[in-house]
């Protein structure tokens, strides 16, 4: 009943915003392969990974066929000094074309300003003042562009483990993305979630995970990074996590938004033709469209 709703993440095929995370794969490739799949969309990906220019980029996206879901968007809330509106204006400012054609959601993480997921310093009483009333400034300034923000928690950022989805959920208004992988890692049980705080899901990033690997991480044994390239991220229904109670439990409650299929990938280099990733999320496809069905 939802296979309509399923997107893709250029994370999937390696496509990262972190300096020297792996092989990038040519959109191109990617975007055919995600139609290919079926998929009835595609989040933006990183900058530089789609055209910057709104109009050539719904272009490219009505070339392959794919609907825009919207984009991930890492941002430095926490620092008192550091305004994120102008940022925030700029991203979305390319939602423009987009925007017409269906409802598109700003997908924010609470970075720390350095590179990468490796680590994160601690954040204190002025931080959070600082990062919740940013939440809700920016979820304000993007419904007045008609867009739907959101929190992402994360690994390695300001918002990662369950205390801080707690005091995102509890201090602020914004609404999650629900992301089973990162979740987990940071200590939240995403089925608990999902059931229990489903009224403030907006969007949902599906991942099925290793949970020793997850455990891993989450003690500060394995990198994160390290960890993604030893398969932390696994195929929906080969890993731990019950997306099938998870996606029951949000349809349940009336979800109507979309599940982007987010395995975070490194690649070495370019796969062959008809292998690499494609085979990870053919699988995701065939997943959901059996429990979907």
């Amino acid at each position: 009943m939802f296979n309509d709703r399923v997107a893709g993440a250029p994370i999937s095929w390696g496509v990262c915003e972190v300096p020297g995370w792996g092989h990038q794969m040519d959109p191109g490739r990617v975007l055919a392969e995600m139609r290919d799949l079926g998929l009835a969309a595609t989040e933006f990906g990183p900058d530089g990974f789609l055209p910057p220019g709104a109009e050539e980029r719904a272009a490219l996206l009505d070339e392959y066929g794919l609907r825009a879901v919207g984009g991930f968007a890492p941002v430095v809330l926490h620092d008192p000094d550091r305004d994120p509106l102008p940022e925030i204006r700029r991203i979305l400012s390319g939602y423009e074309v987009e925007r017409s054609k269906s409802e598109l959601t700003l997908v924010l993480a609470a970075v720390h300003g350095l590179e990468g997921y490796d680590e994160r310093p601690s954040l204190g009483a002025a931080g959070w003042t600082a990062l919740l009333a940013n939440l809700d400034r920016i979820a304000s300034l993007a419904a007045e562009a008609g867009v739907r923000a959101v929190l992402h928690p994360h690994v390695g950022t300001m918002v990662e483990r369950s205390n801080e989805v707690r005091r995102v959920l509890d201090g602020s208004g914004v609404p999650l993305c629900l992301d089973t992988g990162h979740l987990l890692i940071g200590g939240t049980d995403p089925v608990e979630l999902a059931a229990g705080a489903a009224g403030r899901i907006a969007h949902v990033h599906l991942k099925d995970v290793d949970a020793e690997l997850a455990e891993s991480v989450q003690h500060g044994r394995t990198p994160y990074t390290e960890a993604v390239r030893a398969g932390l991220y696994r195929p929906l229904g080969a890993g731990d996590v019950d997306i099938a109670a998870i996606v029951g439990s949000l349809e349940g409650a009336g979800y109507d938004g979309w599940y982007v299929l987010e395995q975070d990938t490194v690649l070495d280099r370019e796969p062959a033709p008809g292998a690499g990733p494609l085979a990870d999320v053919r699988a995701c496809v065939e997943y959901l469209t059996g429990i979907g069905s």
